[in-house]
């Protein structure tokens, strides 16, 4: 059953078309992974699930319902929650508190601070530490466990690996499965096509603002996608 579908979504900034006739959907529990270089769309896709963003032509349906005109603070409660390109912690409050502010009316759910503390174990250590005194990857696993405290349907993860040392990365990826395992429908955008495909059961590959390639990751290979993510013709 697809819990997300976009159907033939137009995107705009100003008069700058970032989306063209964009089709997309994400079945109940599984990990999509949207891949592609700087300028293909990805975080404006993401935007426009969130309602960050208005389509300016198509449909976008949640769990069956059109929520294009819903704003994206009422999404959340639908059940859609977003973690944005860069992390965006509060720097003054604690890693804890970081964490309840996104259980803030939260959905019903299993997703509280103890199931937190167990797919980012790191963070329990740290509970206490502000903001401003985490890592990168310290961030990163707070502002994916502050969205998870929501109790998301469906968490839209943007550029999890932007700016991380590998290391810290393949920290971050271990934790994906068992969001998946929880029940947590996952939508990552991502331009390290390895890390990507690692986690994902399928790929769609964004060029230009329109889809290049999109299969189950285990029909394709990472070649094909390489070719799409750059535009070349082996991509067909």
């Amino acid at each position: 059953m697809s819990l997300l579908e976009l159907e033939g979504v137009d995107a705009h900034y100003g008069e700058l078309q970032a989306l063209w006739q964009l089709d997309l959907r994400v079945d109940e529990g599984e990990t999509l992974a949207v891949v592609g270089a700087n300028g293909a769309g990805k975080s404006t896709l993401l935007k426009t699930i969130a309602g960050v963003l208005r389509p300016t032509a198509g449909a976008v349906r949640f769990a069956g319902r059109d929520v294009a005109g819903v704003p994206d603070h009422k999404r959340v409660r639908l059940g859609i929650s977003l973690v944005p390109e860069g992390r965006r912690v509060f720097r003054s409050l604690t890693v804890e508190e970081n964490l309840l502010v996104g259980g803030y009316r939260r959905r019903p759910g299993e997703w509280d601070l103890a199931a937190v503390y167990e797919a980012f174990p790191l963070l329990e250590d740290r509970r206490s530490r502000t903001g401003a005194h985490l890592s990168g990857g310290e961030q990163q696993a707070t502002a994916i466990g502050r969205a998870l405290m929501a109790n998301p349907r469906l968490l839209l993860l943007d550029e999890v690996s932007l700016g991380l040392a590998p290391v810290v990365v393949q920290d971050i990826y271990r934790a994906l499965p068992r969001i998946a395992e929880r029940g947590t429908t996952v939508l990552v955008v991502e331009q390290d096509l390895g890390q990507a495909l690692a986690v994902a059961d399928r790929v769609q590959c964004l060029l230009e603002g329109r889809t290049a390639l999109e299969a189950p990751v285990g029909s394709v290979t990472r070649e094909q996608v390489a070719a799409a993510y750059f535009g070349l013709e082996e991509a067909s």
